[in-house]
C-alpha cells in the first residue's frame, strides 16, 4: 500500500496532475467525500479494501495541488501520513501511552499519549484531549458536533515542536474529524488559523473528487504576496 500512496503522490503533485483538478484515489480504494474548507483547502476522503477495518484516508490539496495525505484508524488514530515537497512520511509507535479513542470521545473526553517517528530522523512525542463542548452545529446541511482541542509535540529531550489549541467538528457516523477555528504555534508563538468546512460534497455531486480549493483562495494570494512585512 505504502508503494500506491508514493505513486498517488508523484502523480498528482506533478503540475499536470494538479492542473487537471481531480482526484483518483489508488487501486483498490474507494472515496466516498470532497470537502471543501475555508483558507483555500479541498480534502477527498477514501477507504482501501488492503487495510484494516475501519481504517480511512484523507488528500489535502491547496492551490499548488497535493500537499498532505494521511490514514487513520477507527478510533481516530494517527497511523501514517506523507508530507509533500519535502517529502516525509510519518507512522505512530506501536505501544501507546494513552492511545487516541474516538469512542471515548463520543463518551465527552479523550485524552492521548503516543509517539510519532518519521524517516527524516525525527521522533516526537503528543500528548493532549479532545472535549465534546455540547454544542452541535450545522454546515452545508451536515449536523456536525463541536470538540475543543489542545495538543503539544516535544522532542525525545522534552523540547517544544509544536503544539496547537482550538475547536474541531466531529461526524460521529463517519468517524471523522474536520478542522475549526483554533491556534497553531511552530515556536514563534501562535498563530490564528481556520479550516472550517464550508461545503460537503458526495459522489455524483457536481465538485466531487475536486484538487481544486474554491473558498478563501484569493485571501491566501494577498497575505503570501505581502511577505514578511505582515509575519506571514
Amino acid at each position: 500500500m505504502r508503494s500506491q500512496i508514493l505513486a498517488l503522490i508523484c502523480l498528482v503533485a506533478a503540475p499536470t496532475g494538479a492542473a487537471a483538478g481531480s482526484f483518483n484515489p489508488p487501486a483498490g480504494c474507494s472515496a466516498y467525500l470532497t470537502v471543501q474548507s475555508r483558507s483555500c483547502r479541498v480534502s477527498n476522503y477514501y477507504t482501501c479494501s488492503q487495510d484494516p477495518s475501519g481504517d480511512q484516508w484523507r488528500a489535502d490539496f491547496d492551490q499548488q495541488g497535493l500537499f498532505f495525505v494521511s490514514r487513520v484508524d477507527f478510533e481516530g488514530q494517527w497511523v501514517e501520513s506523507y508530507e509533500v515537497n519535502p517529502m516525509v512520511r510519518q507512522t505512530l509507535d506501536p505501544g501507546a501511552e494513552d492511545p487516541a479513542s474516538f469512542t471515548e470521545l463520543l463518551g465527552g473526553l479523550d485524552s492521548y499519549a503516543f509517539n510519532l517517528s518519521r524517516d527524516n530522523g525525527e521522533q516526537s512525542r503528543v500528548r493532549g484531549f479532545d472535549r465534546l463542548t455540547g454544542a452541535s452545529v450545522q454546515i452545508d446541511g451536515i449536523s456536525l458536533l463541536e470538540t475543543e482541542f489542545e495538543y503539544s509535540e516535544t522532542d525525545p529531550a522534552g523540547n517544544l515542536l509544536r503544539r496547537s489549541r482550538g475547536r474541531e467538528y466531529i461526524h460521529p457516523e463517519w468517524r471523522v474529524f474536520f478542522s475549526g477555528p483554533s491556534e497553531w504555534d511552530g515556536g514563534a508563538g501562535y498563530l490564528p488559523m481556520d479550516g472550517s468546512p464550508v461545503e460537503f460534497i458526495f459522489p455524483d455531486e457536481p465538485g466531487f473528487l475536486s484538487s481544486q480549493p474554491v473558498f478563501e483562495c484569493d485571501a491566501i494570494l494577498s497575505s503570501y504576496a505581502k511577505g514578511p512585512a505582515d509575519g506571514s
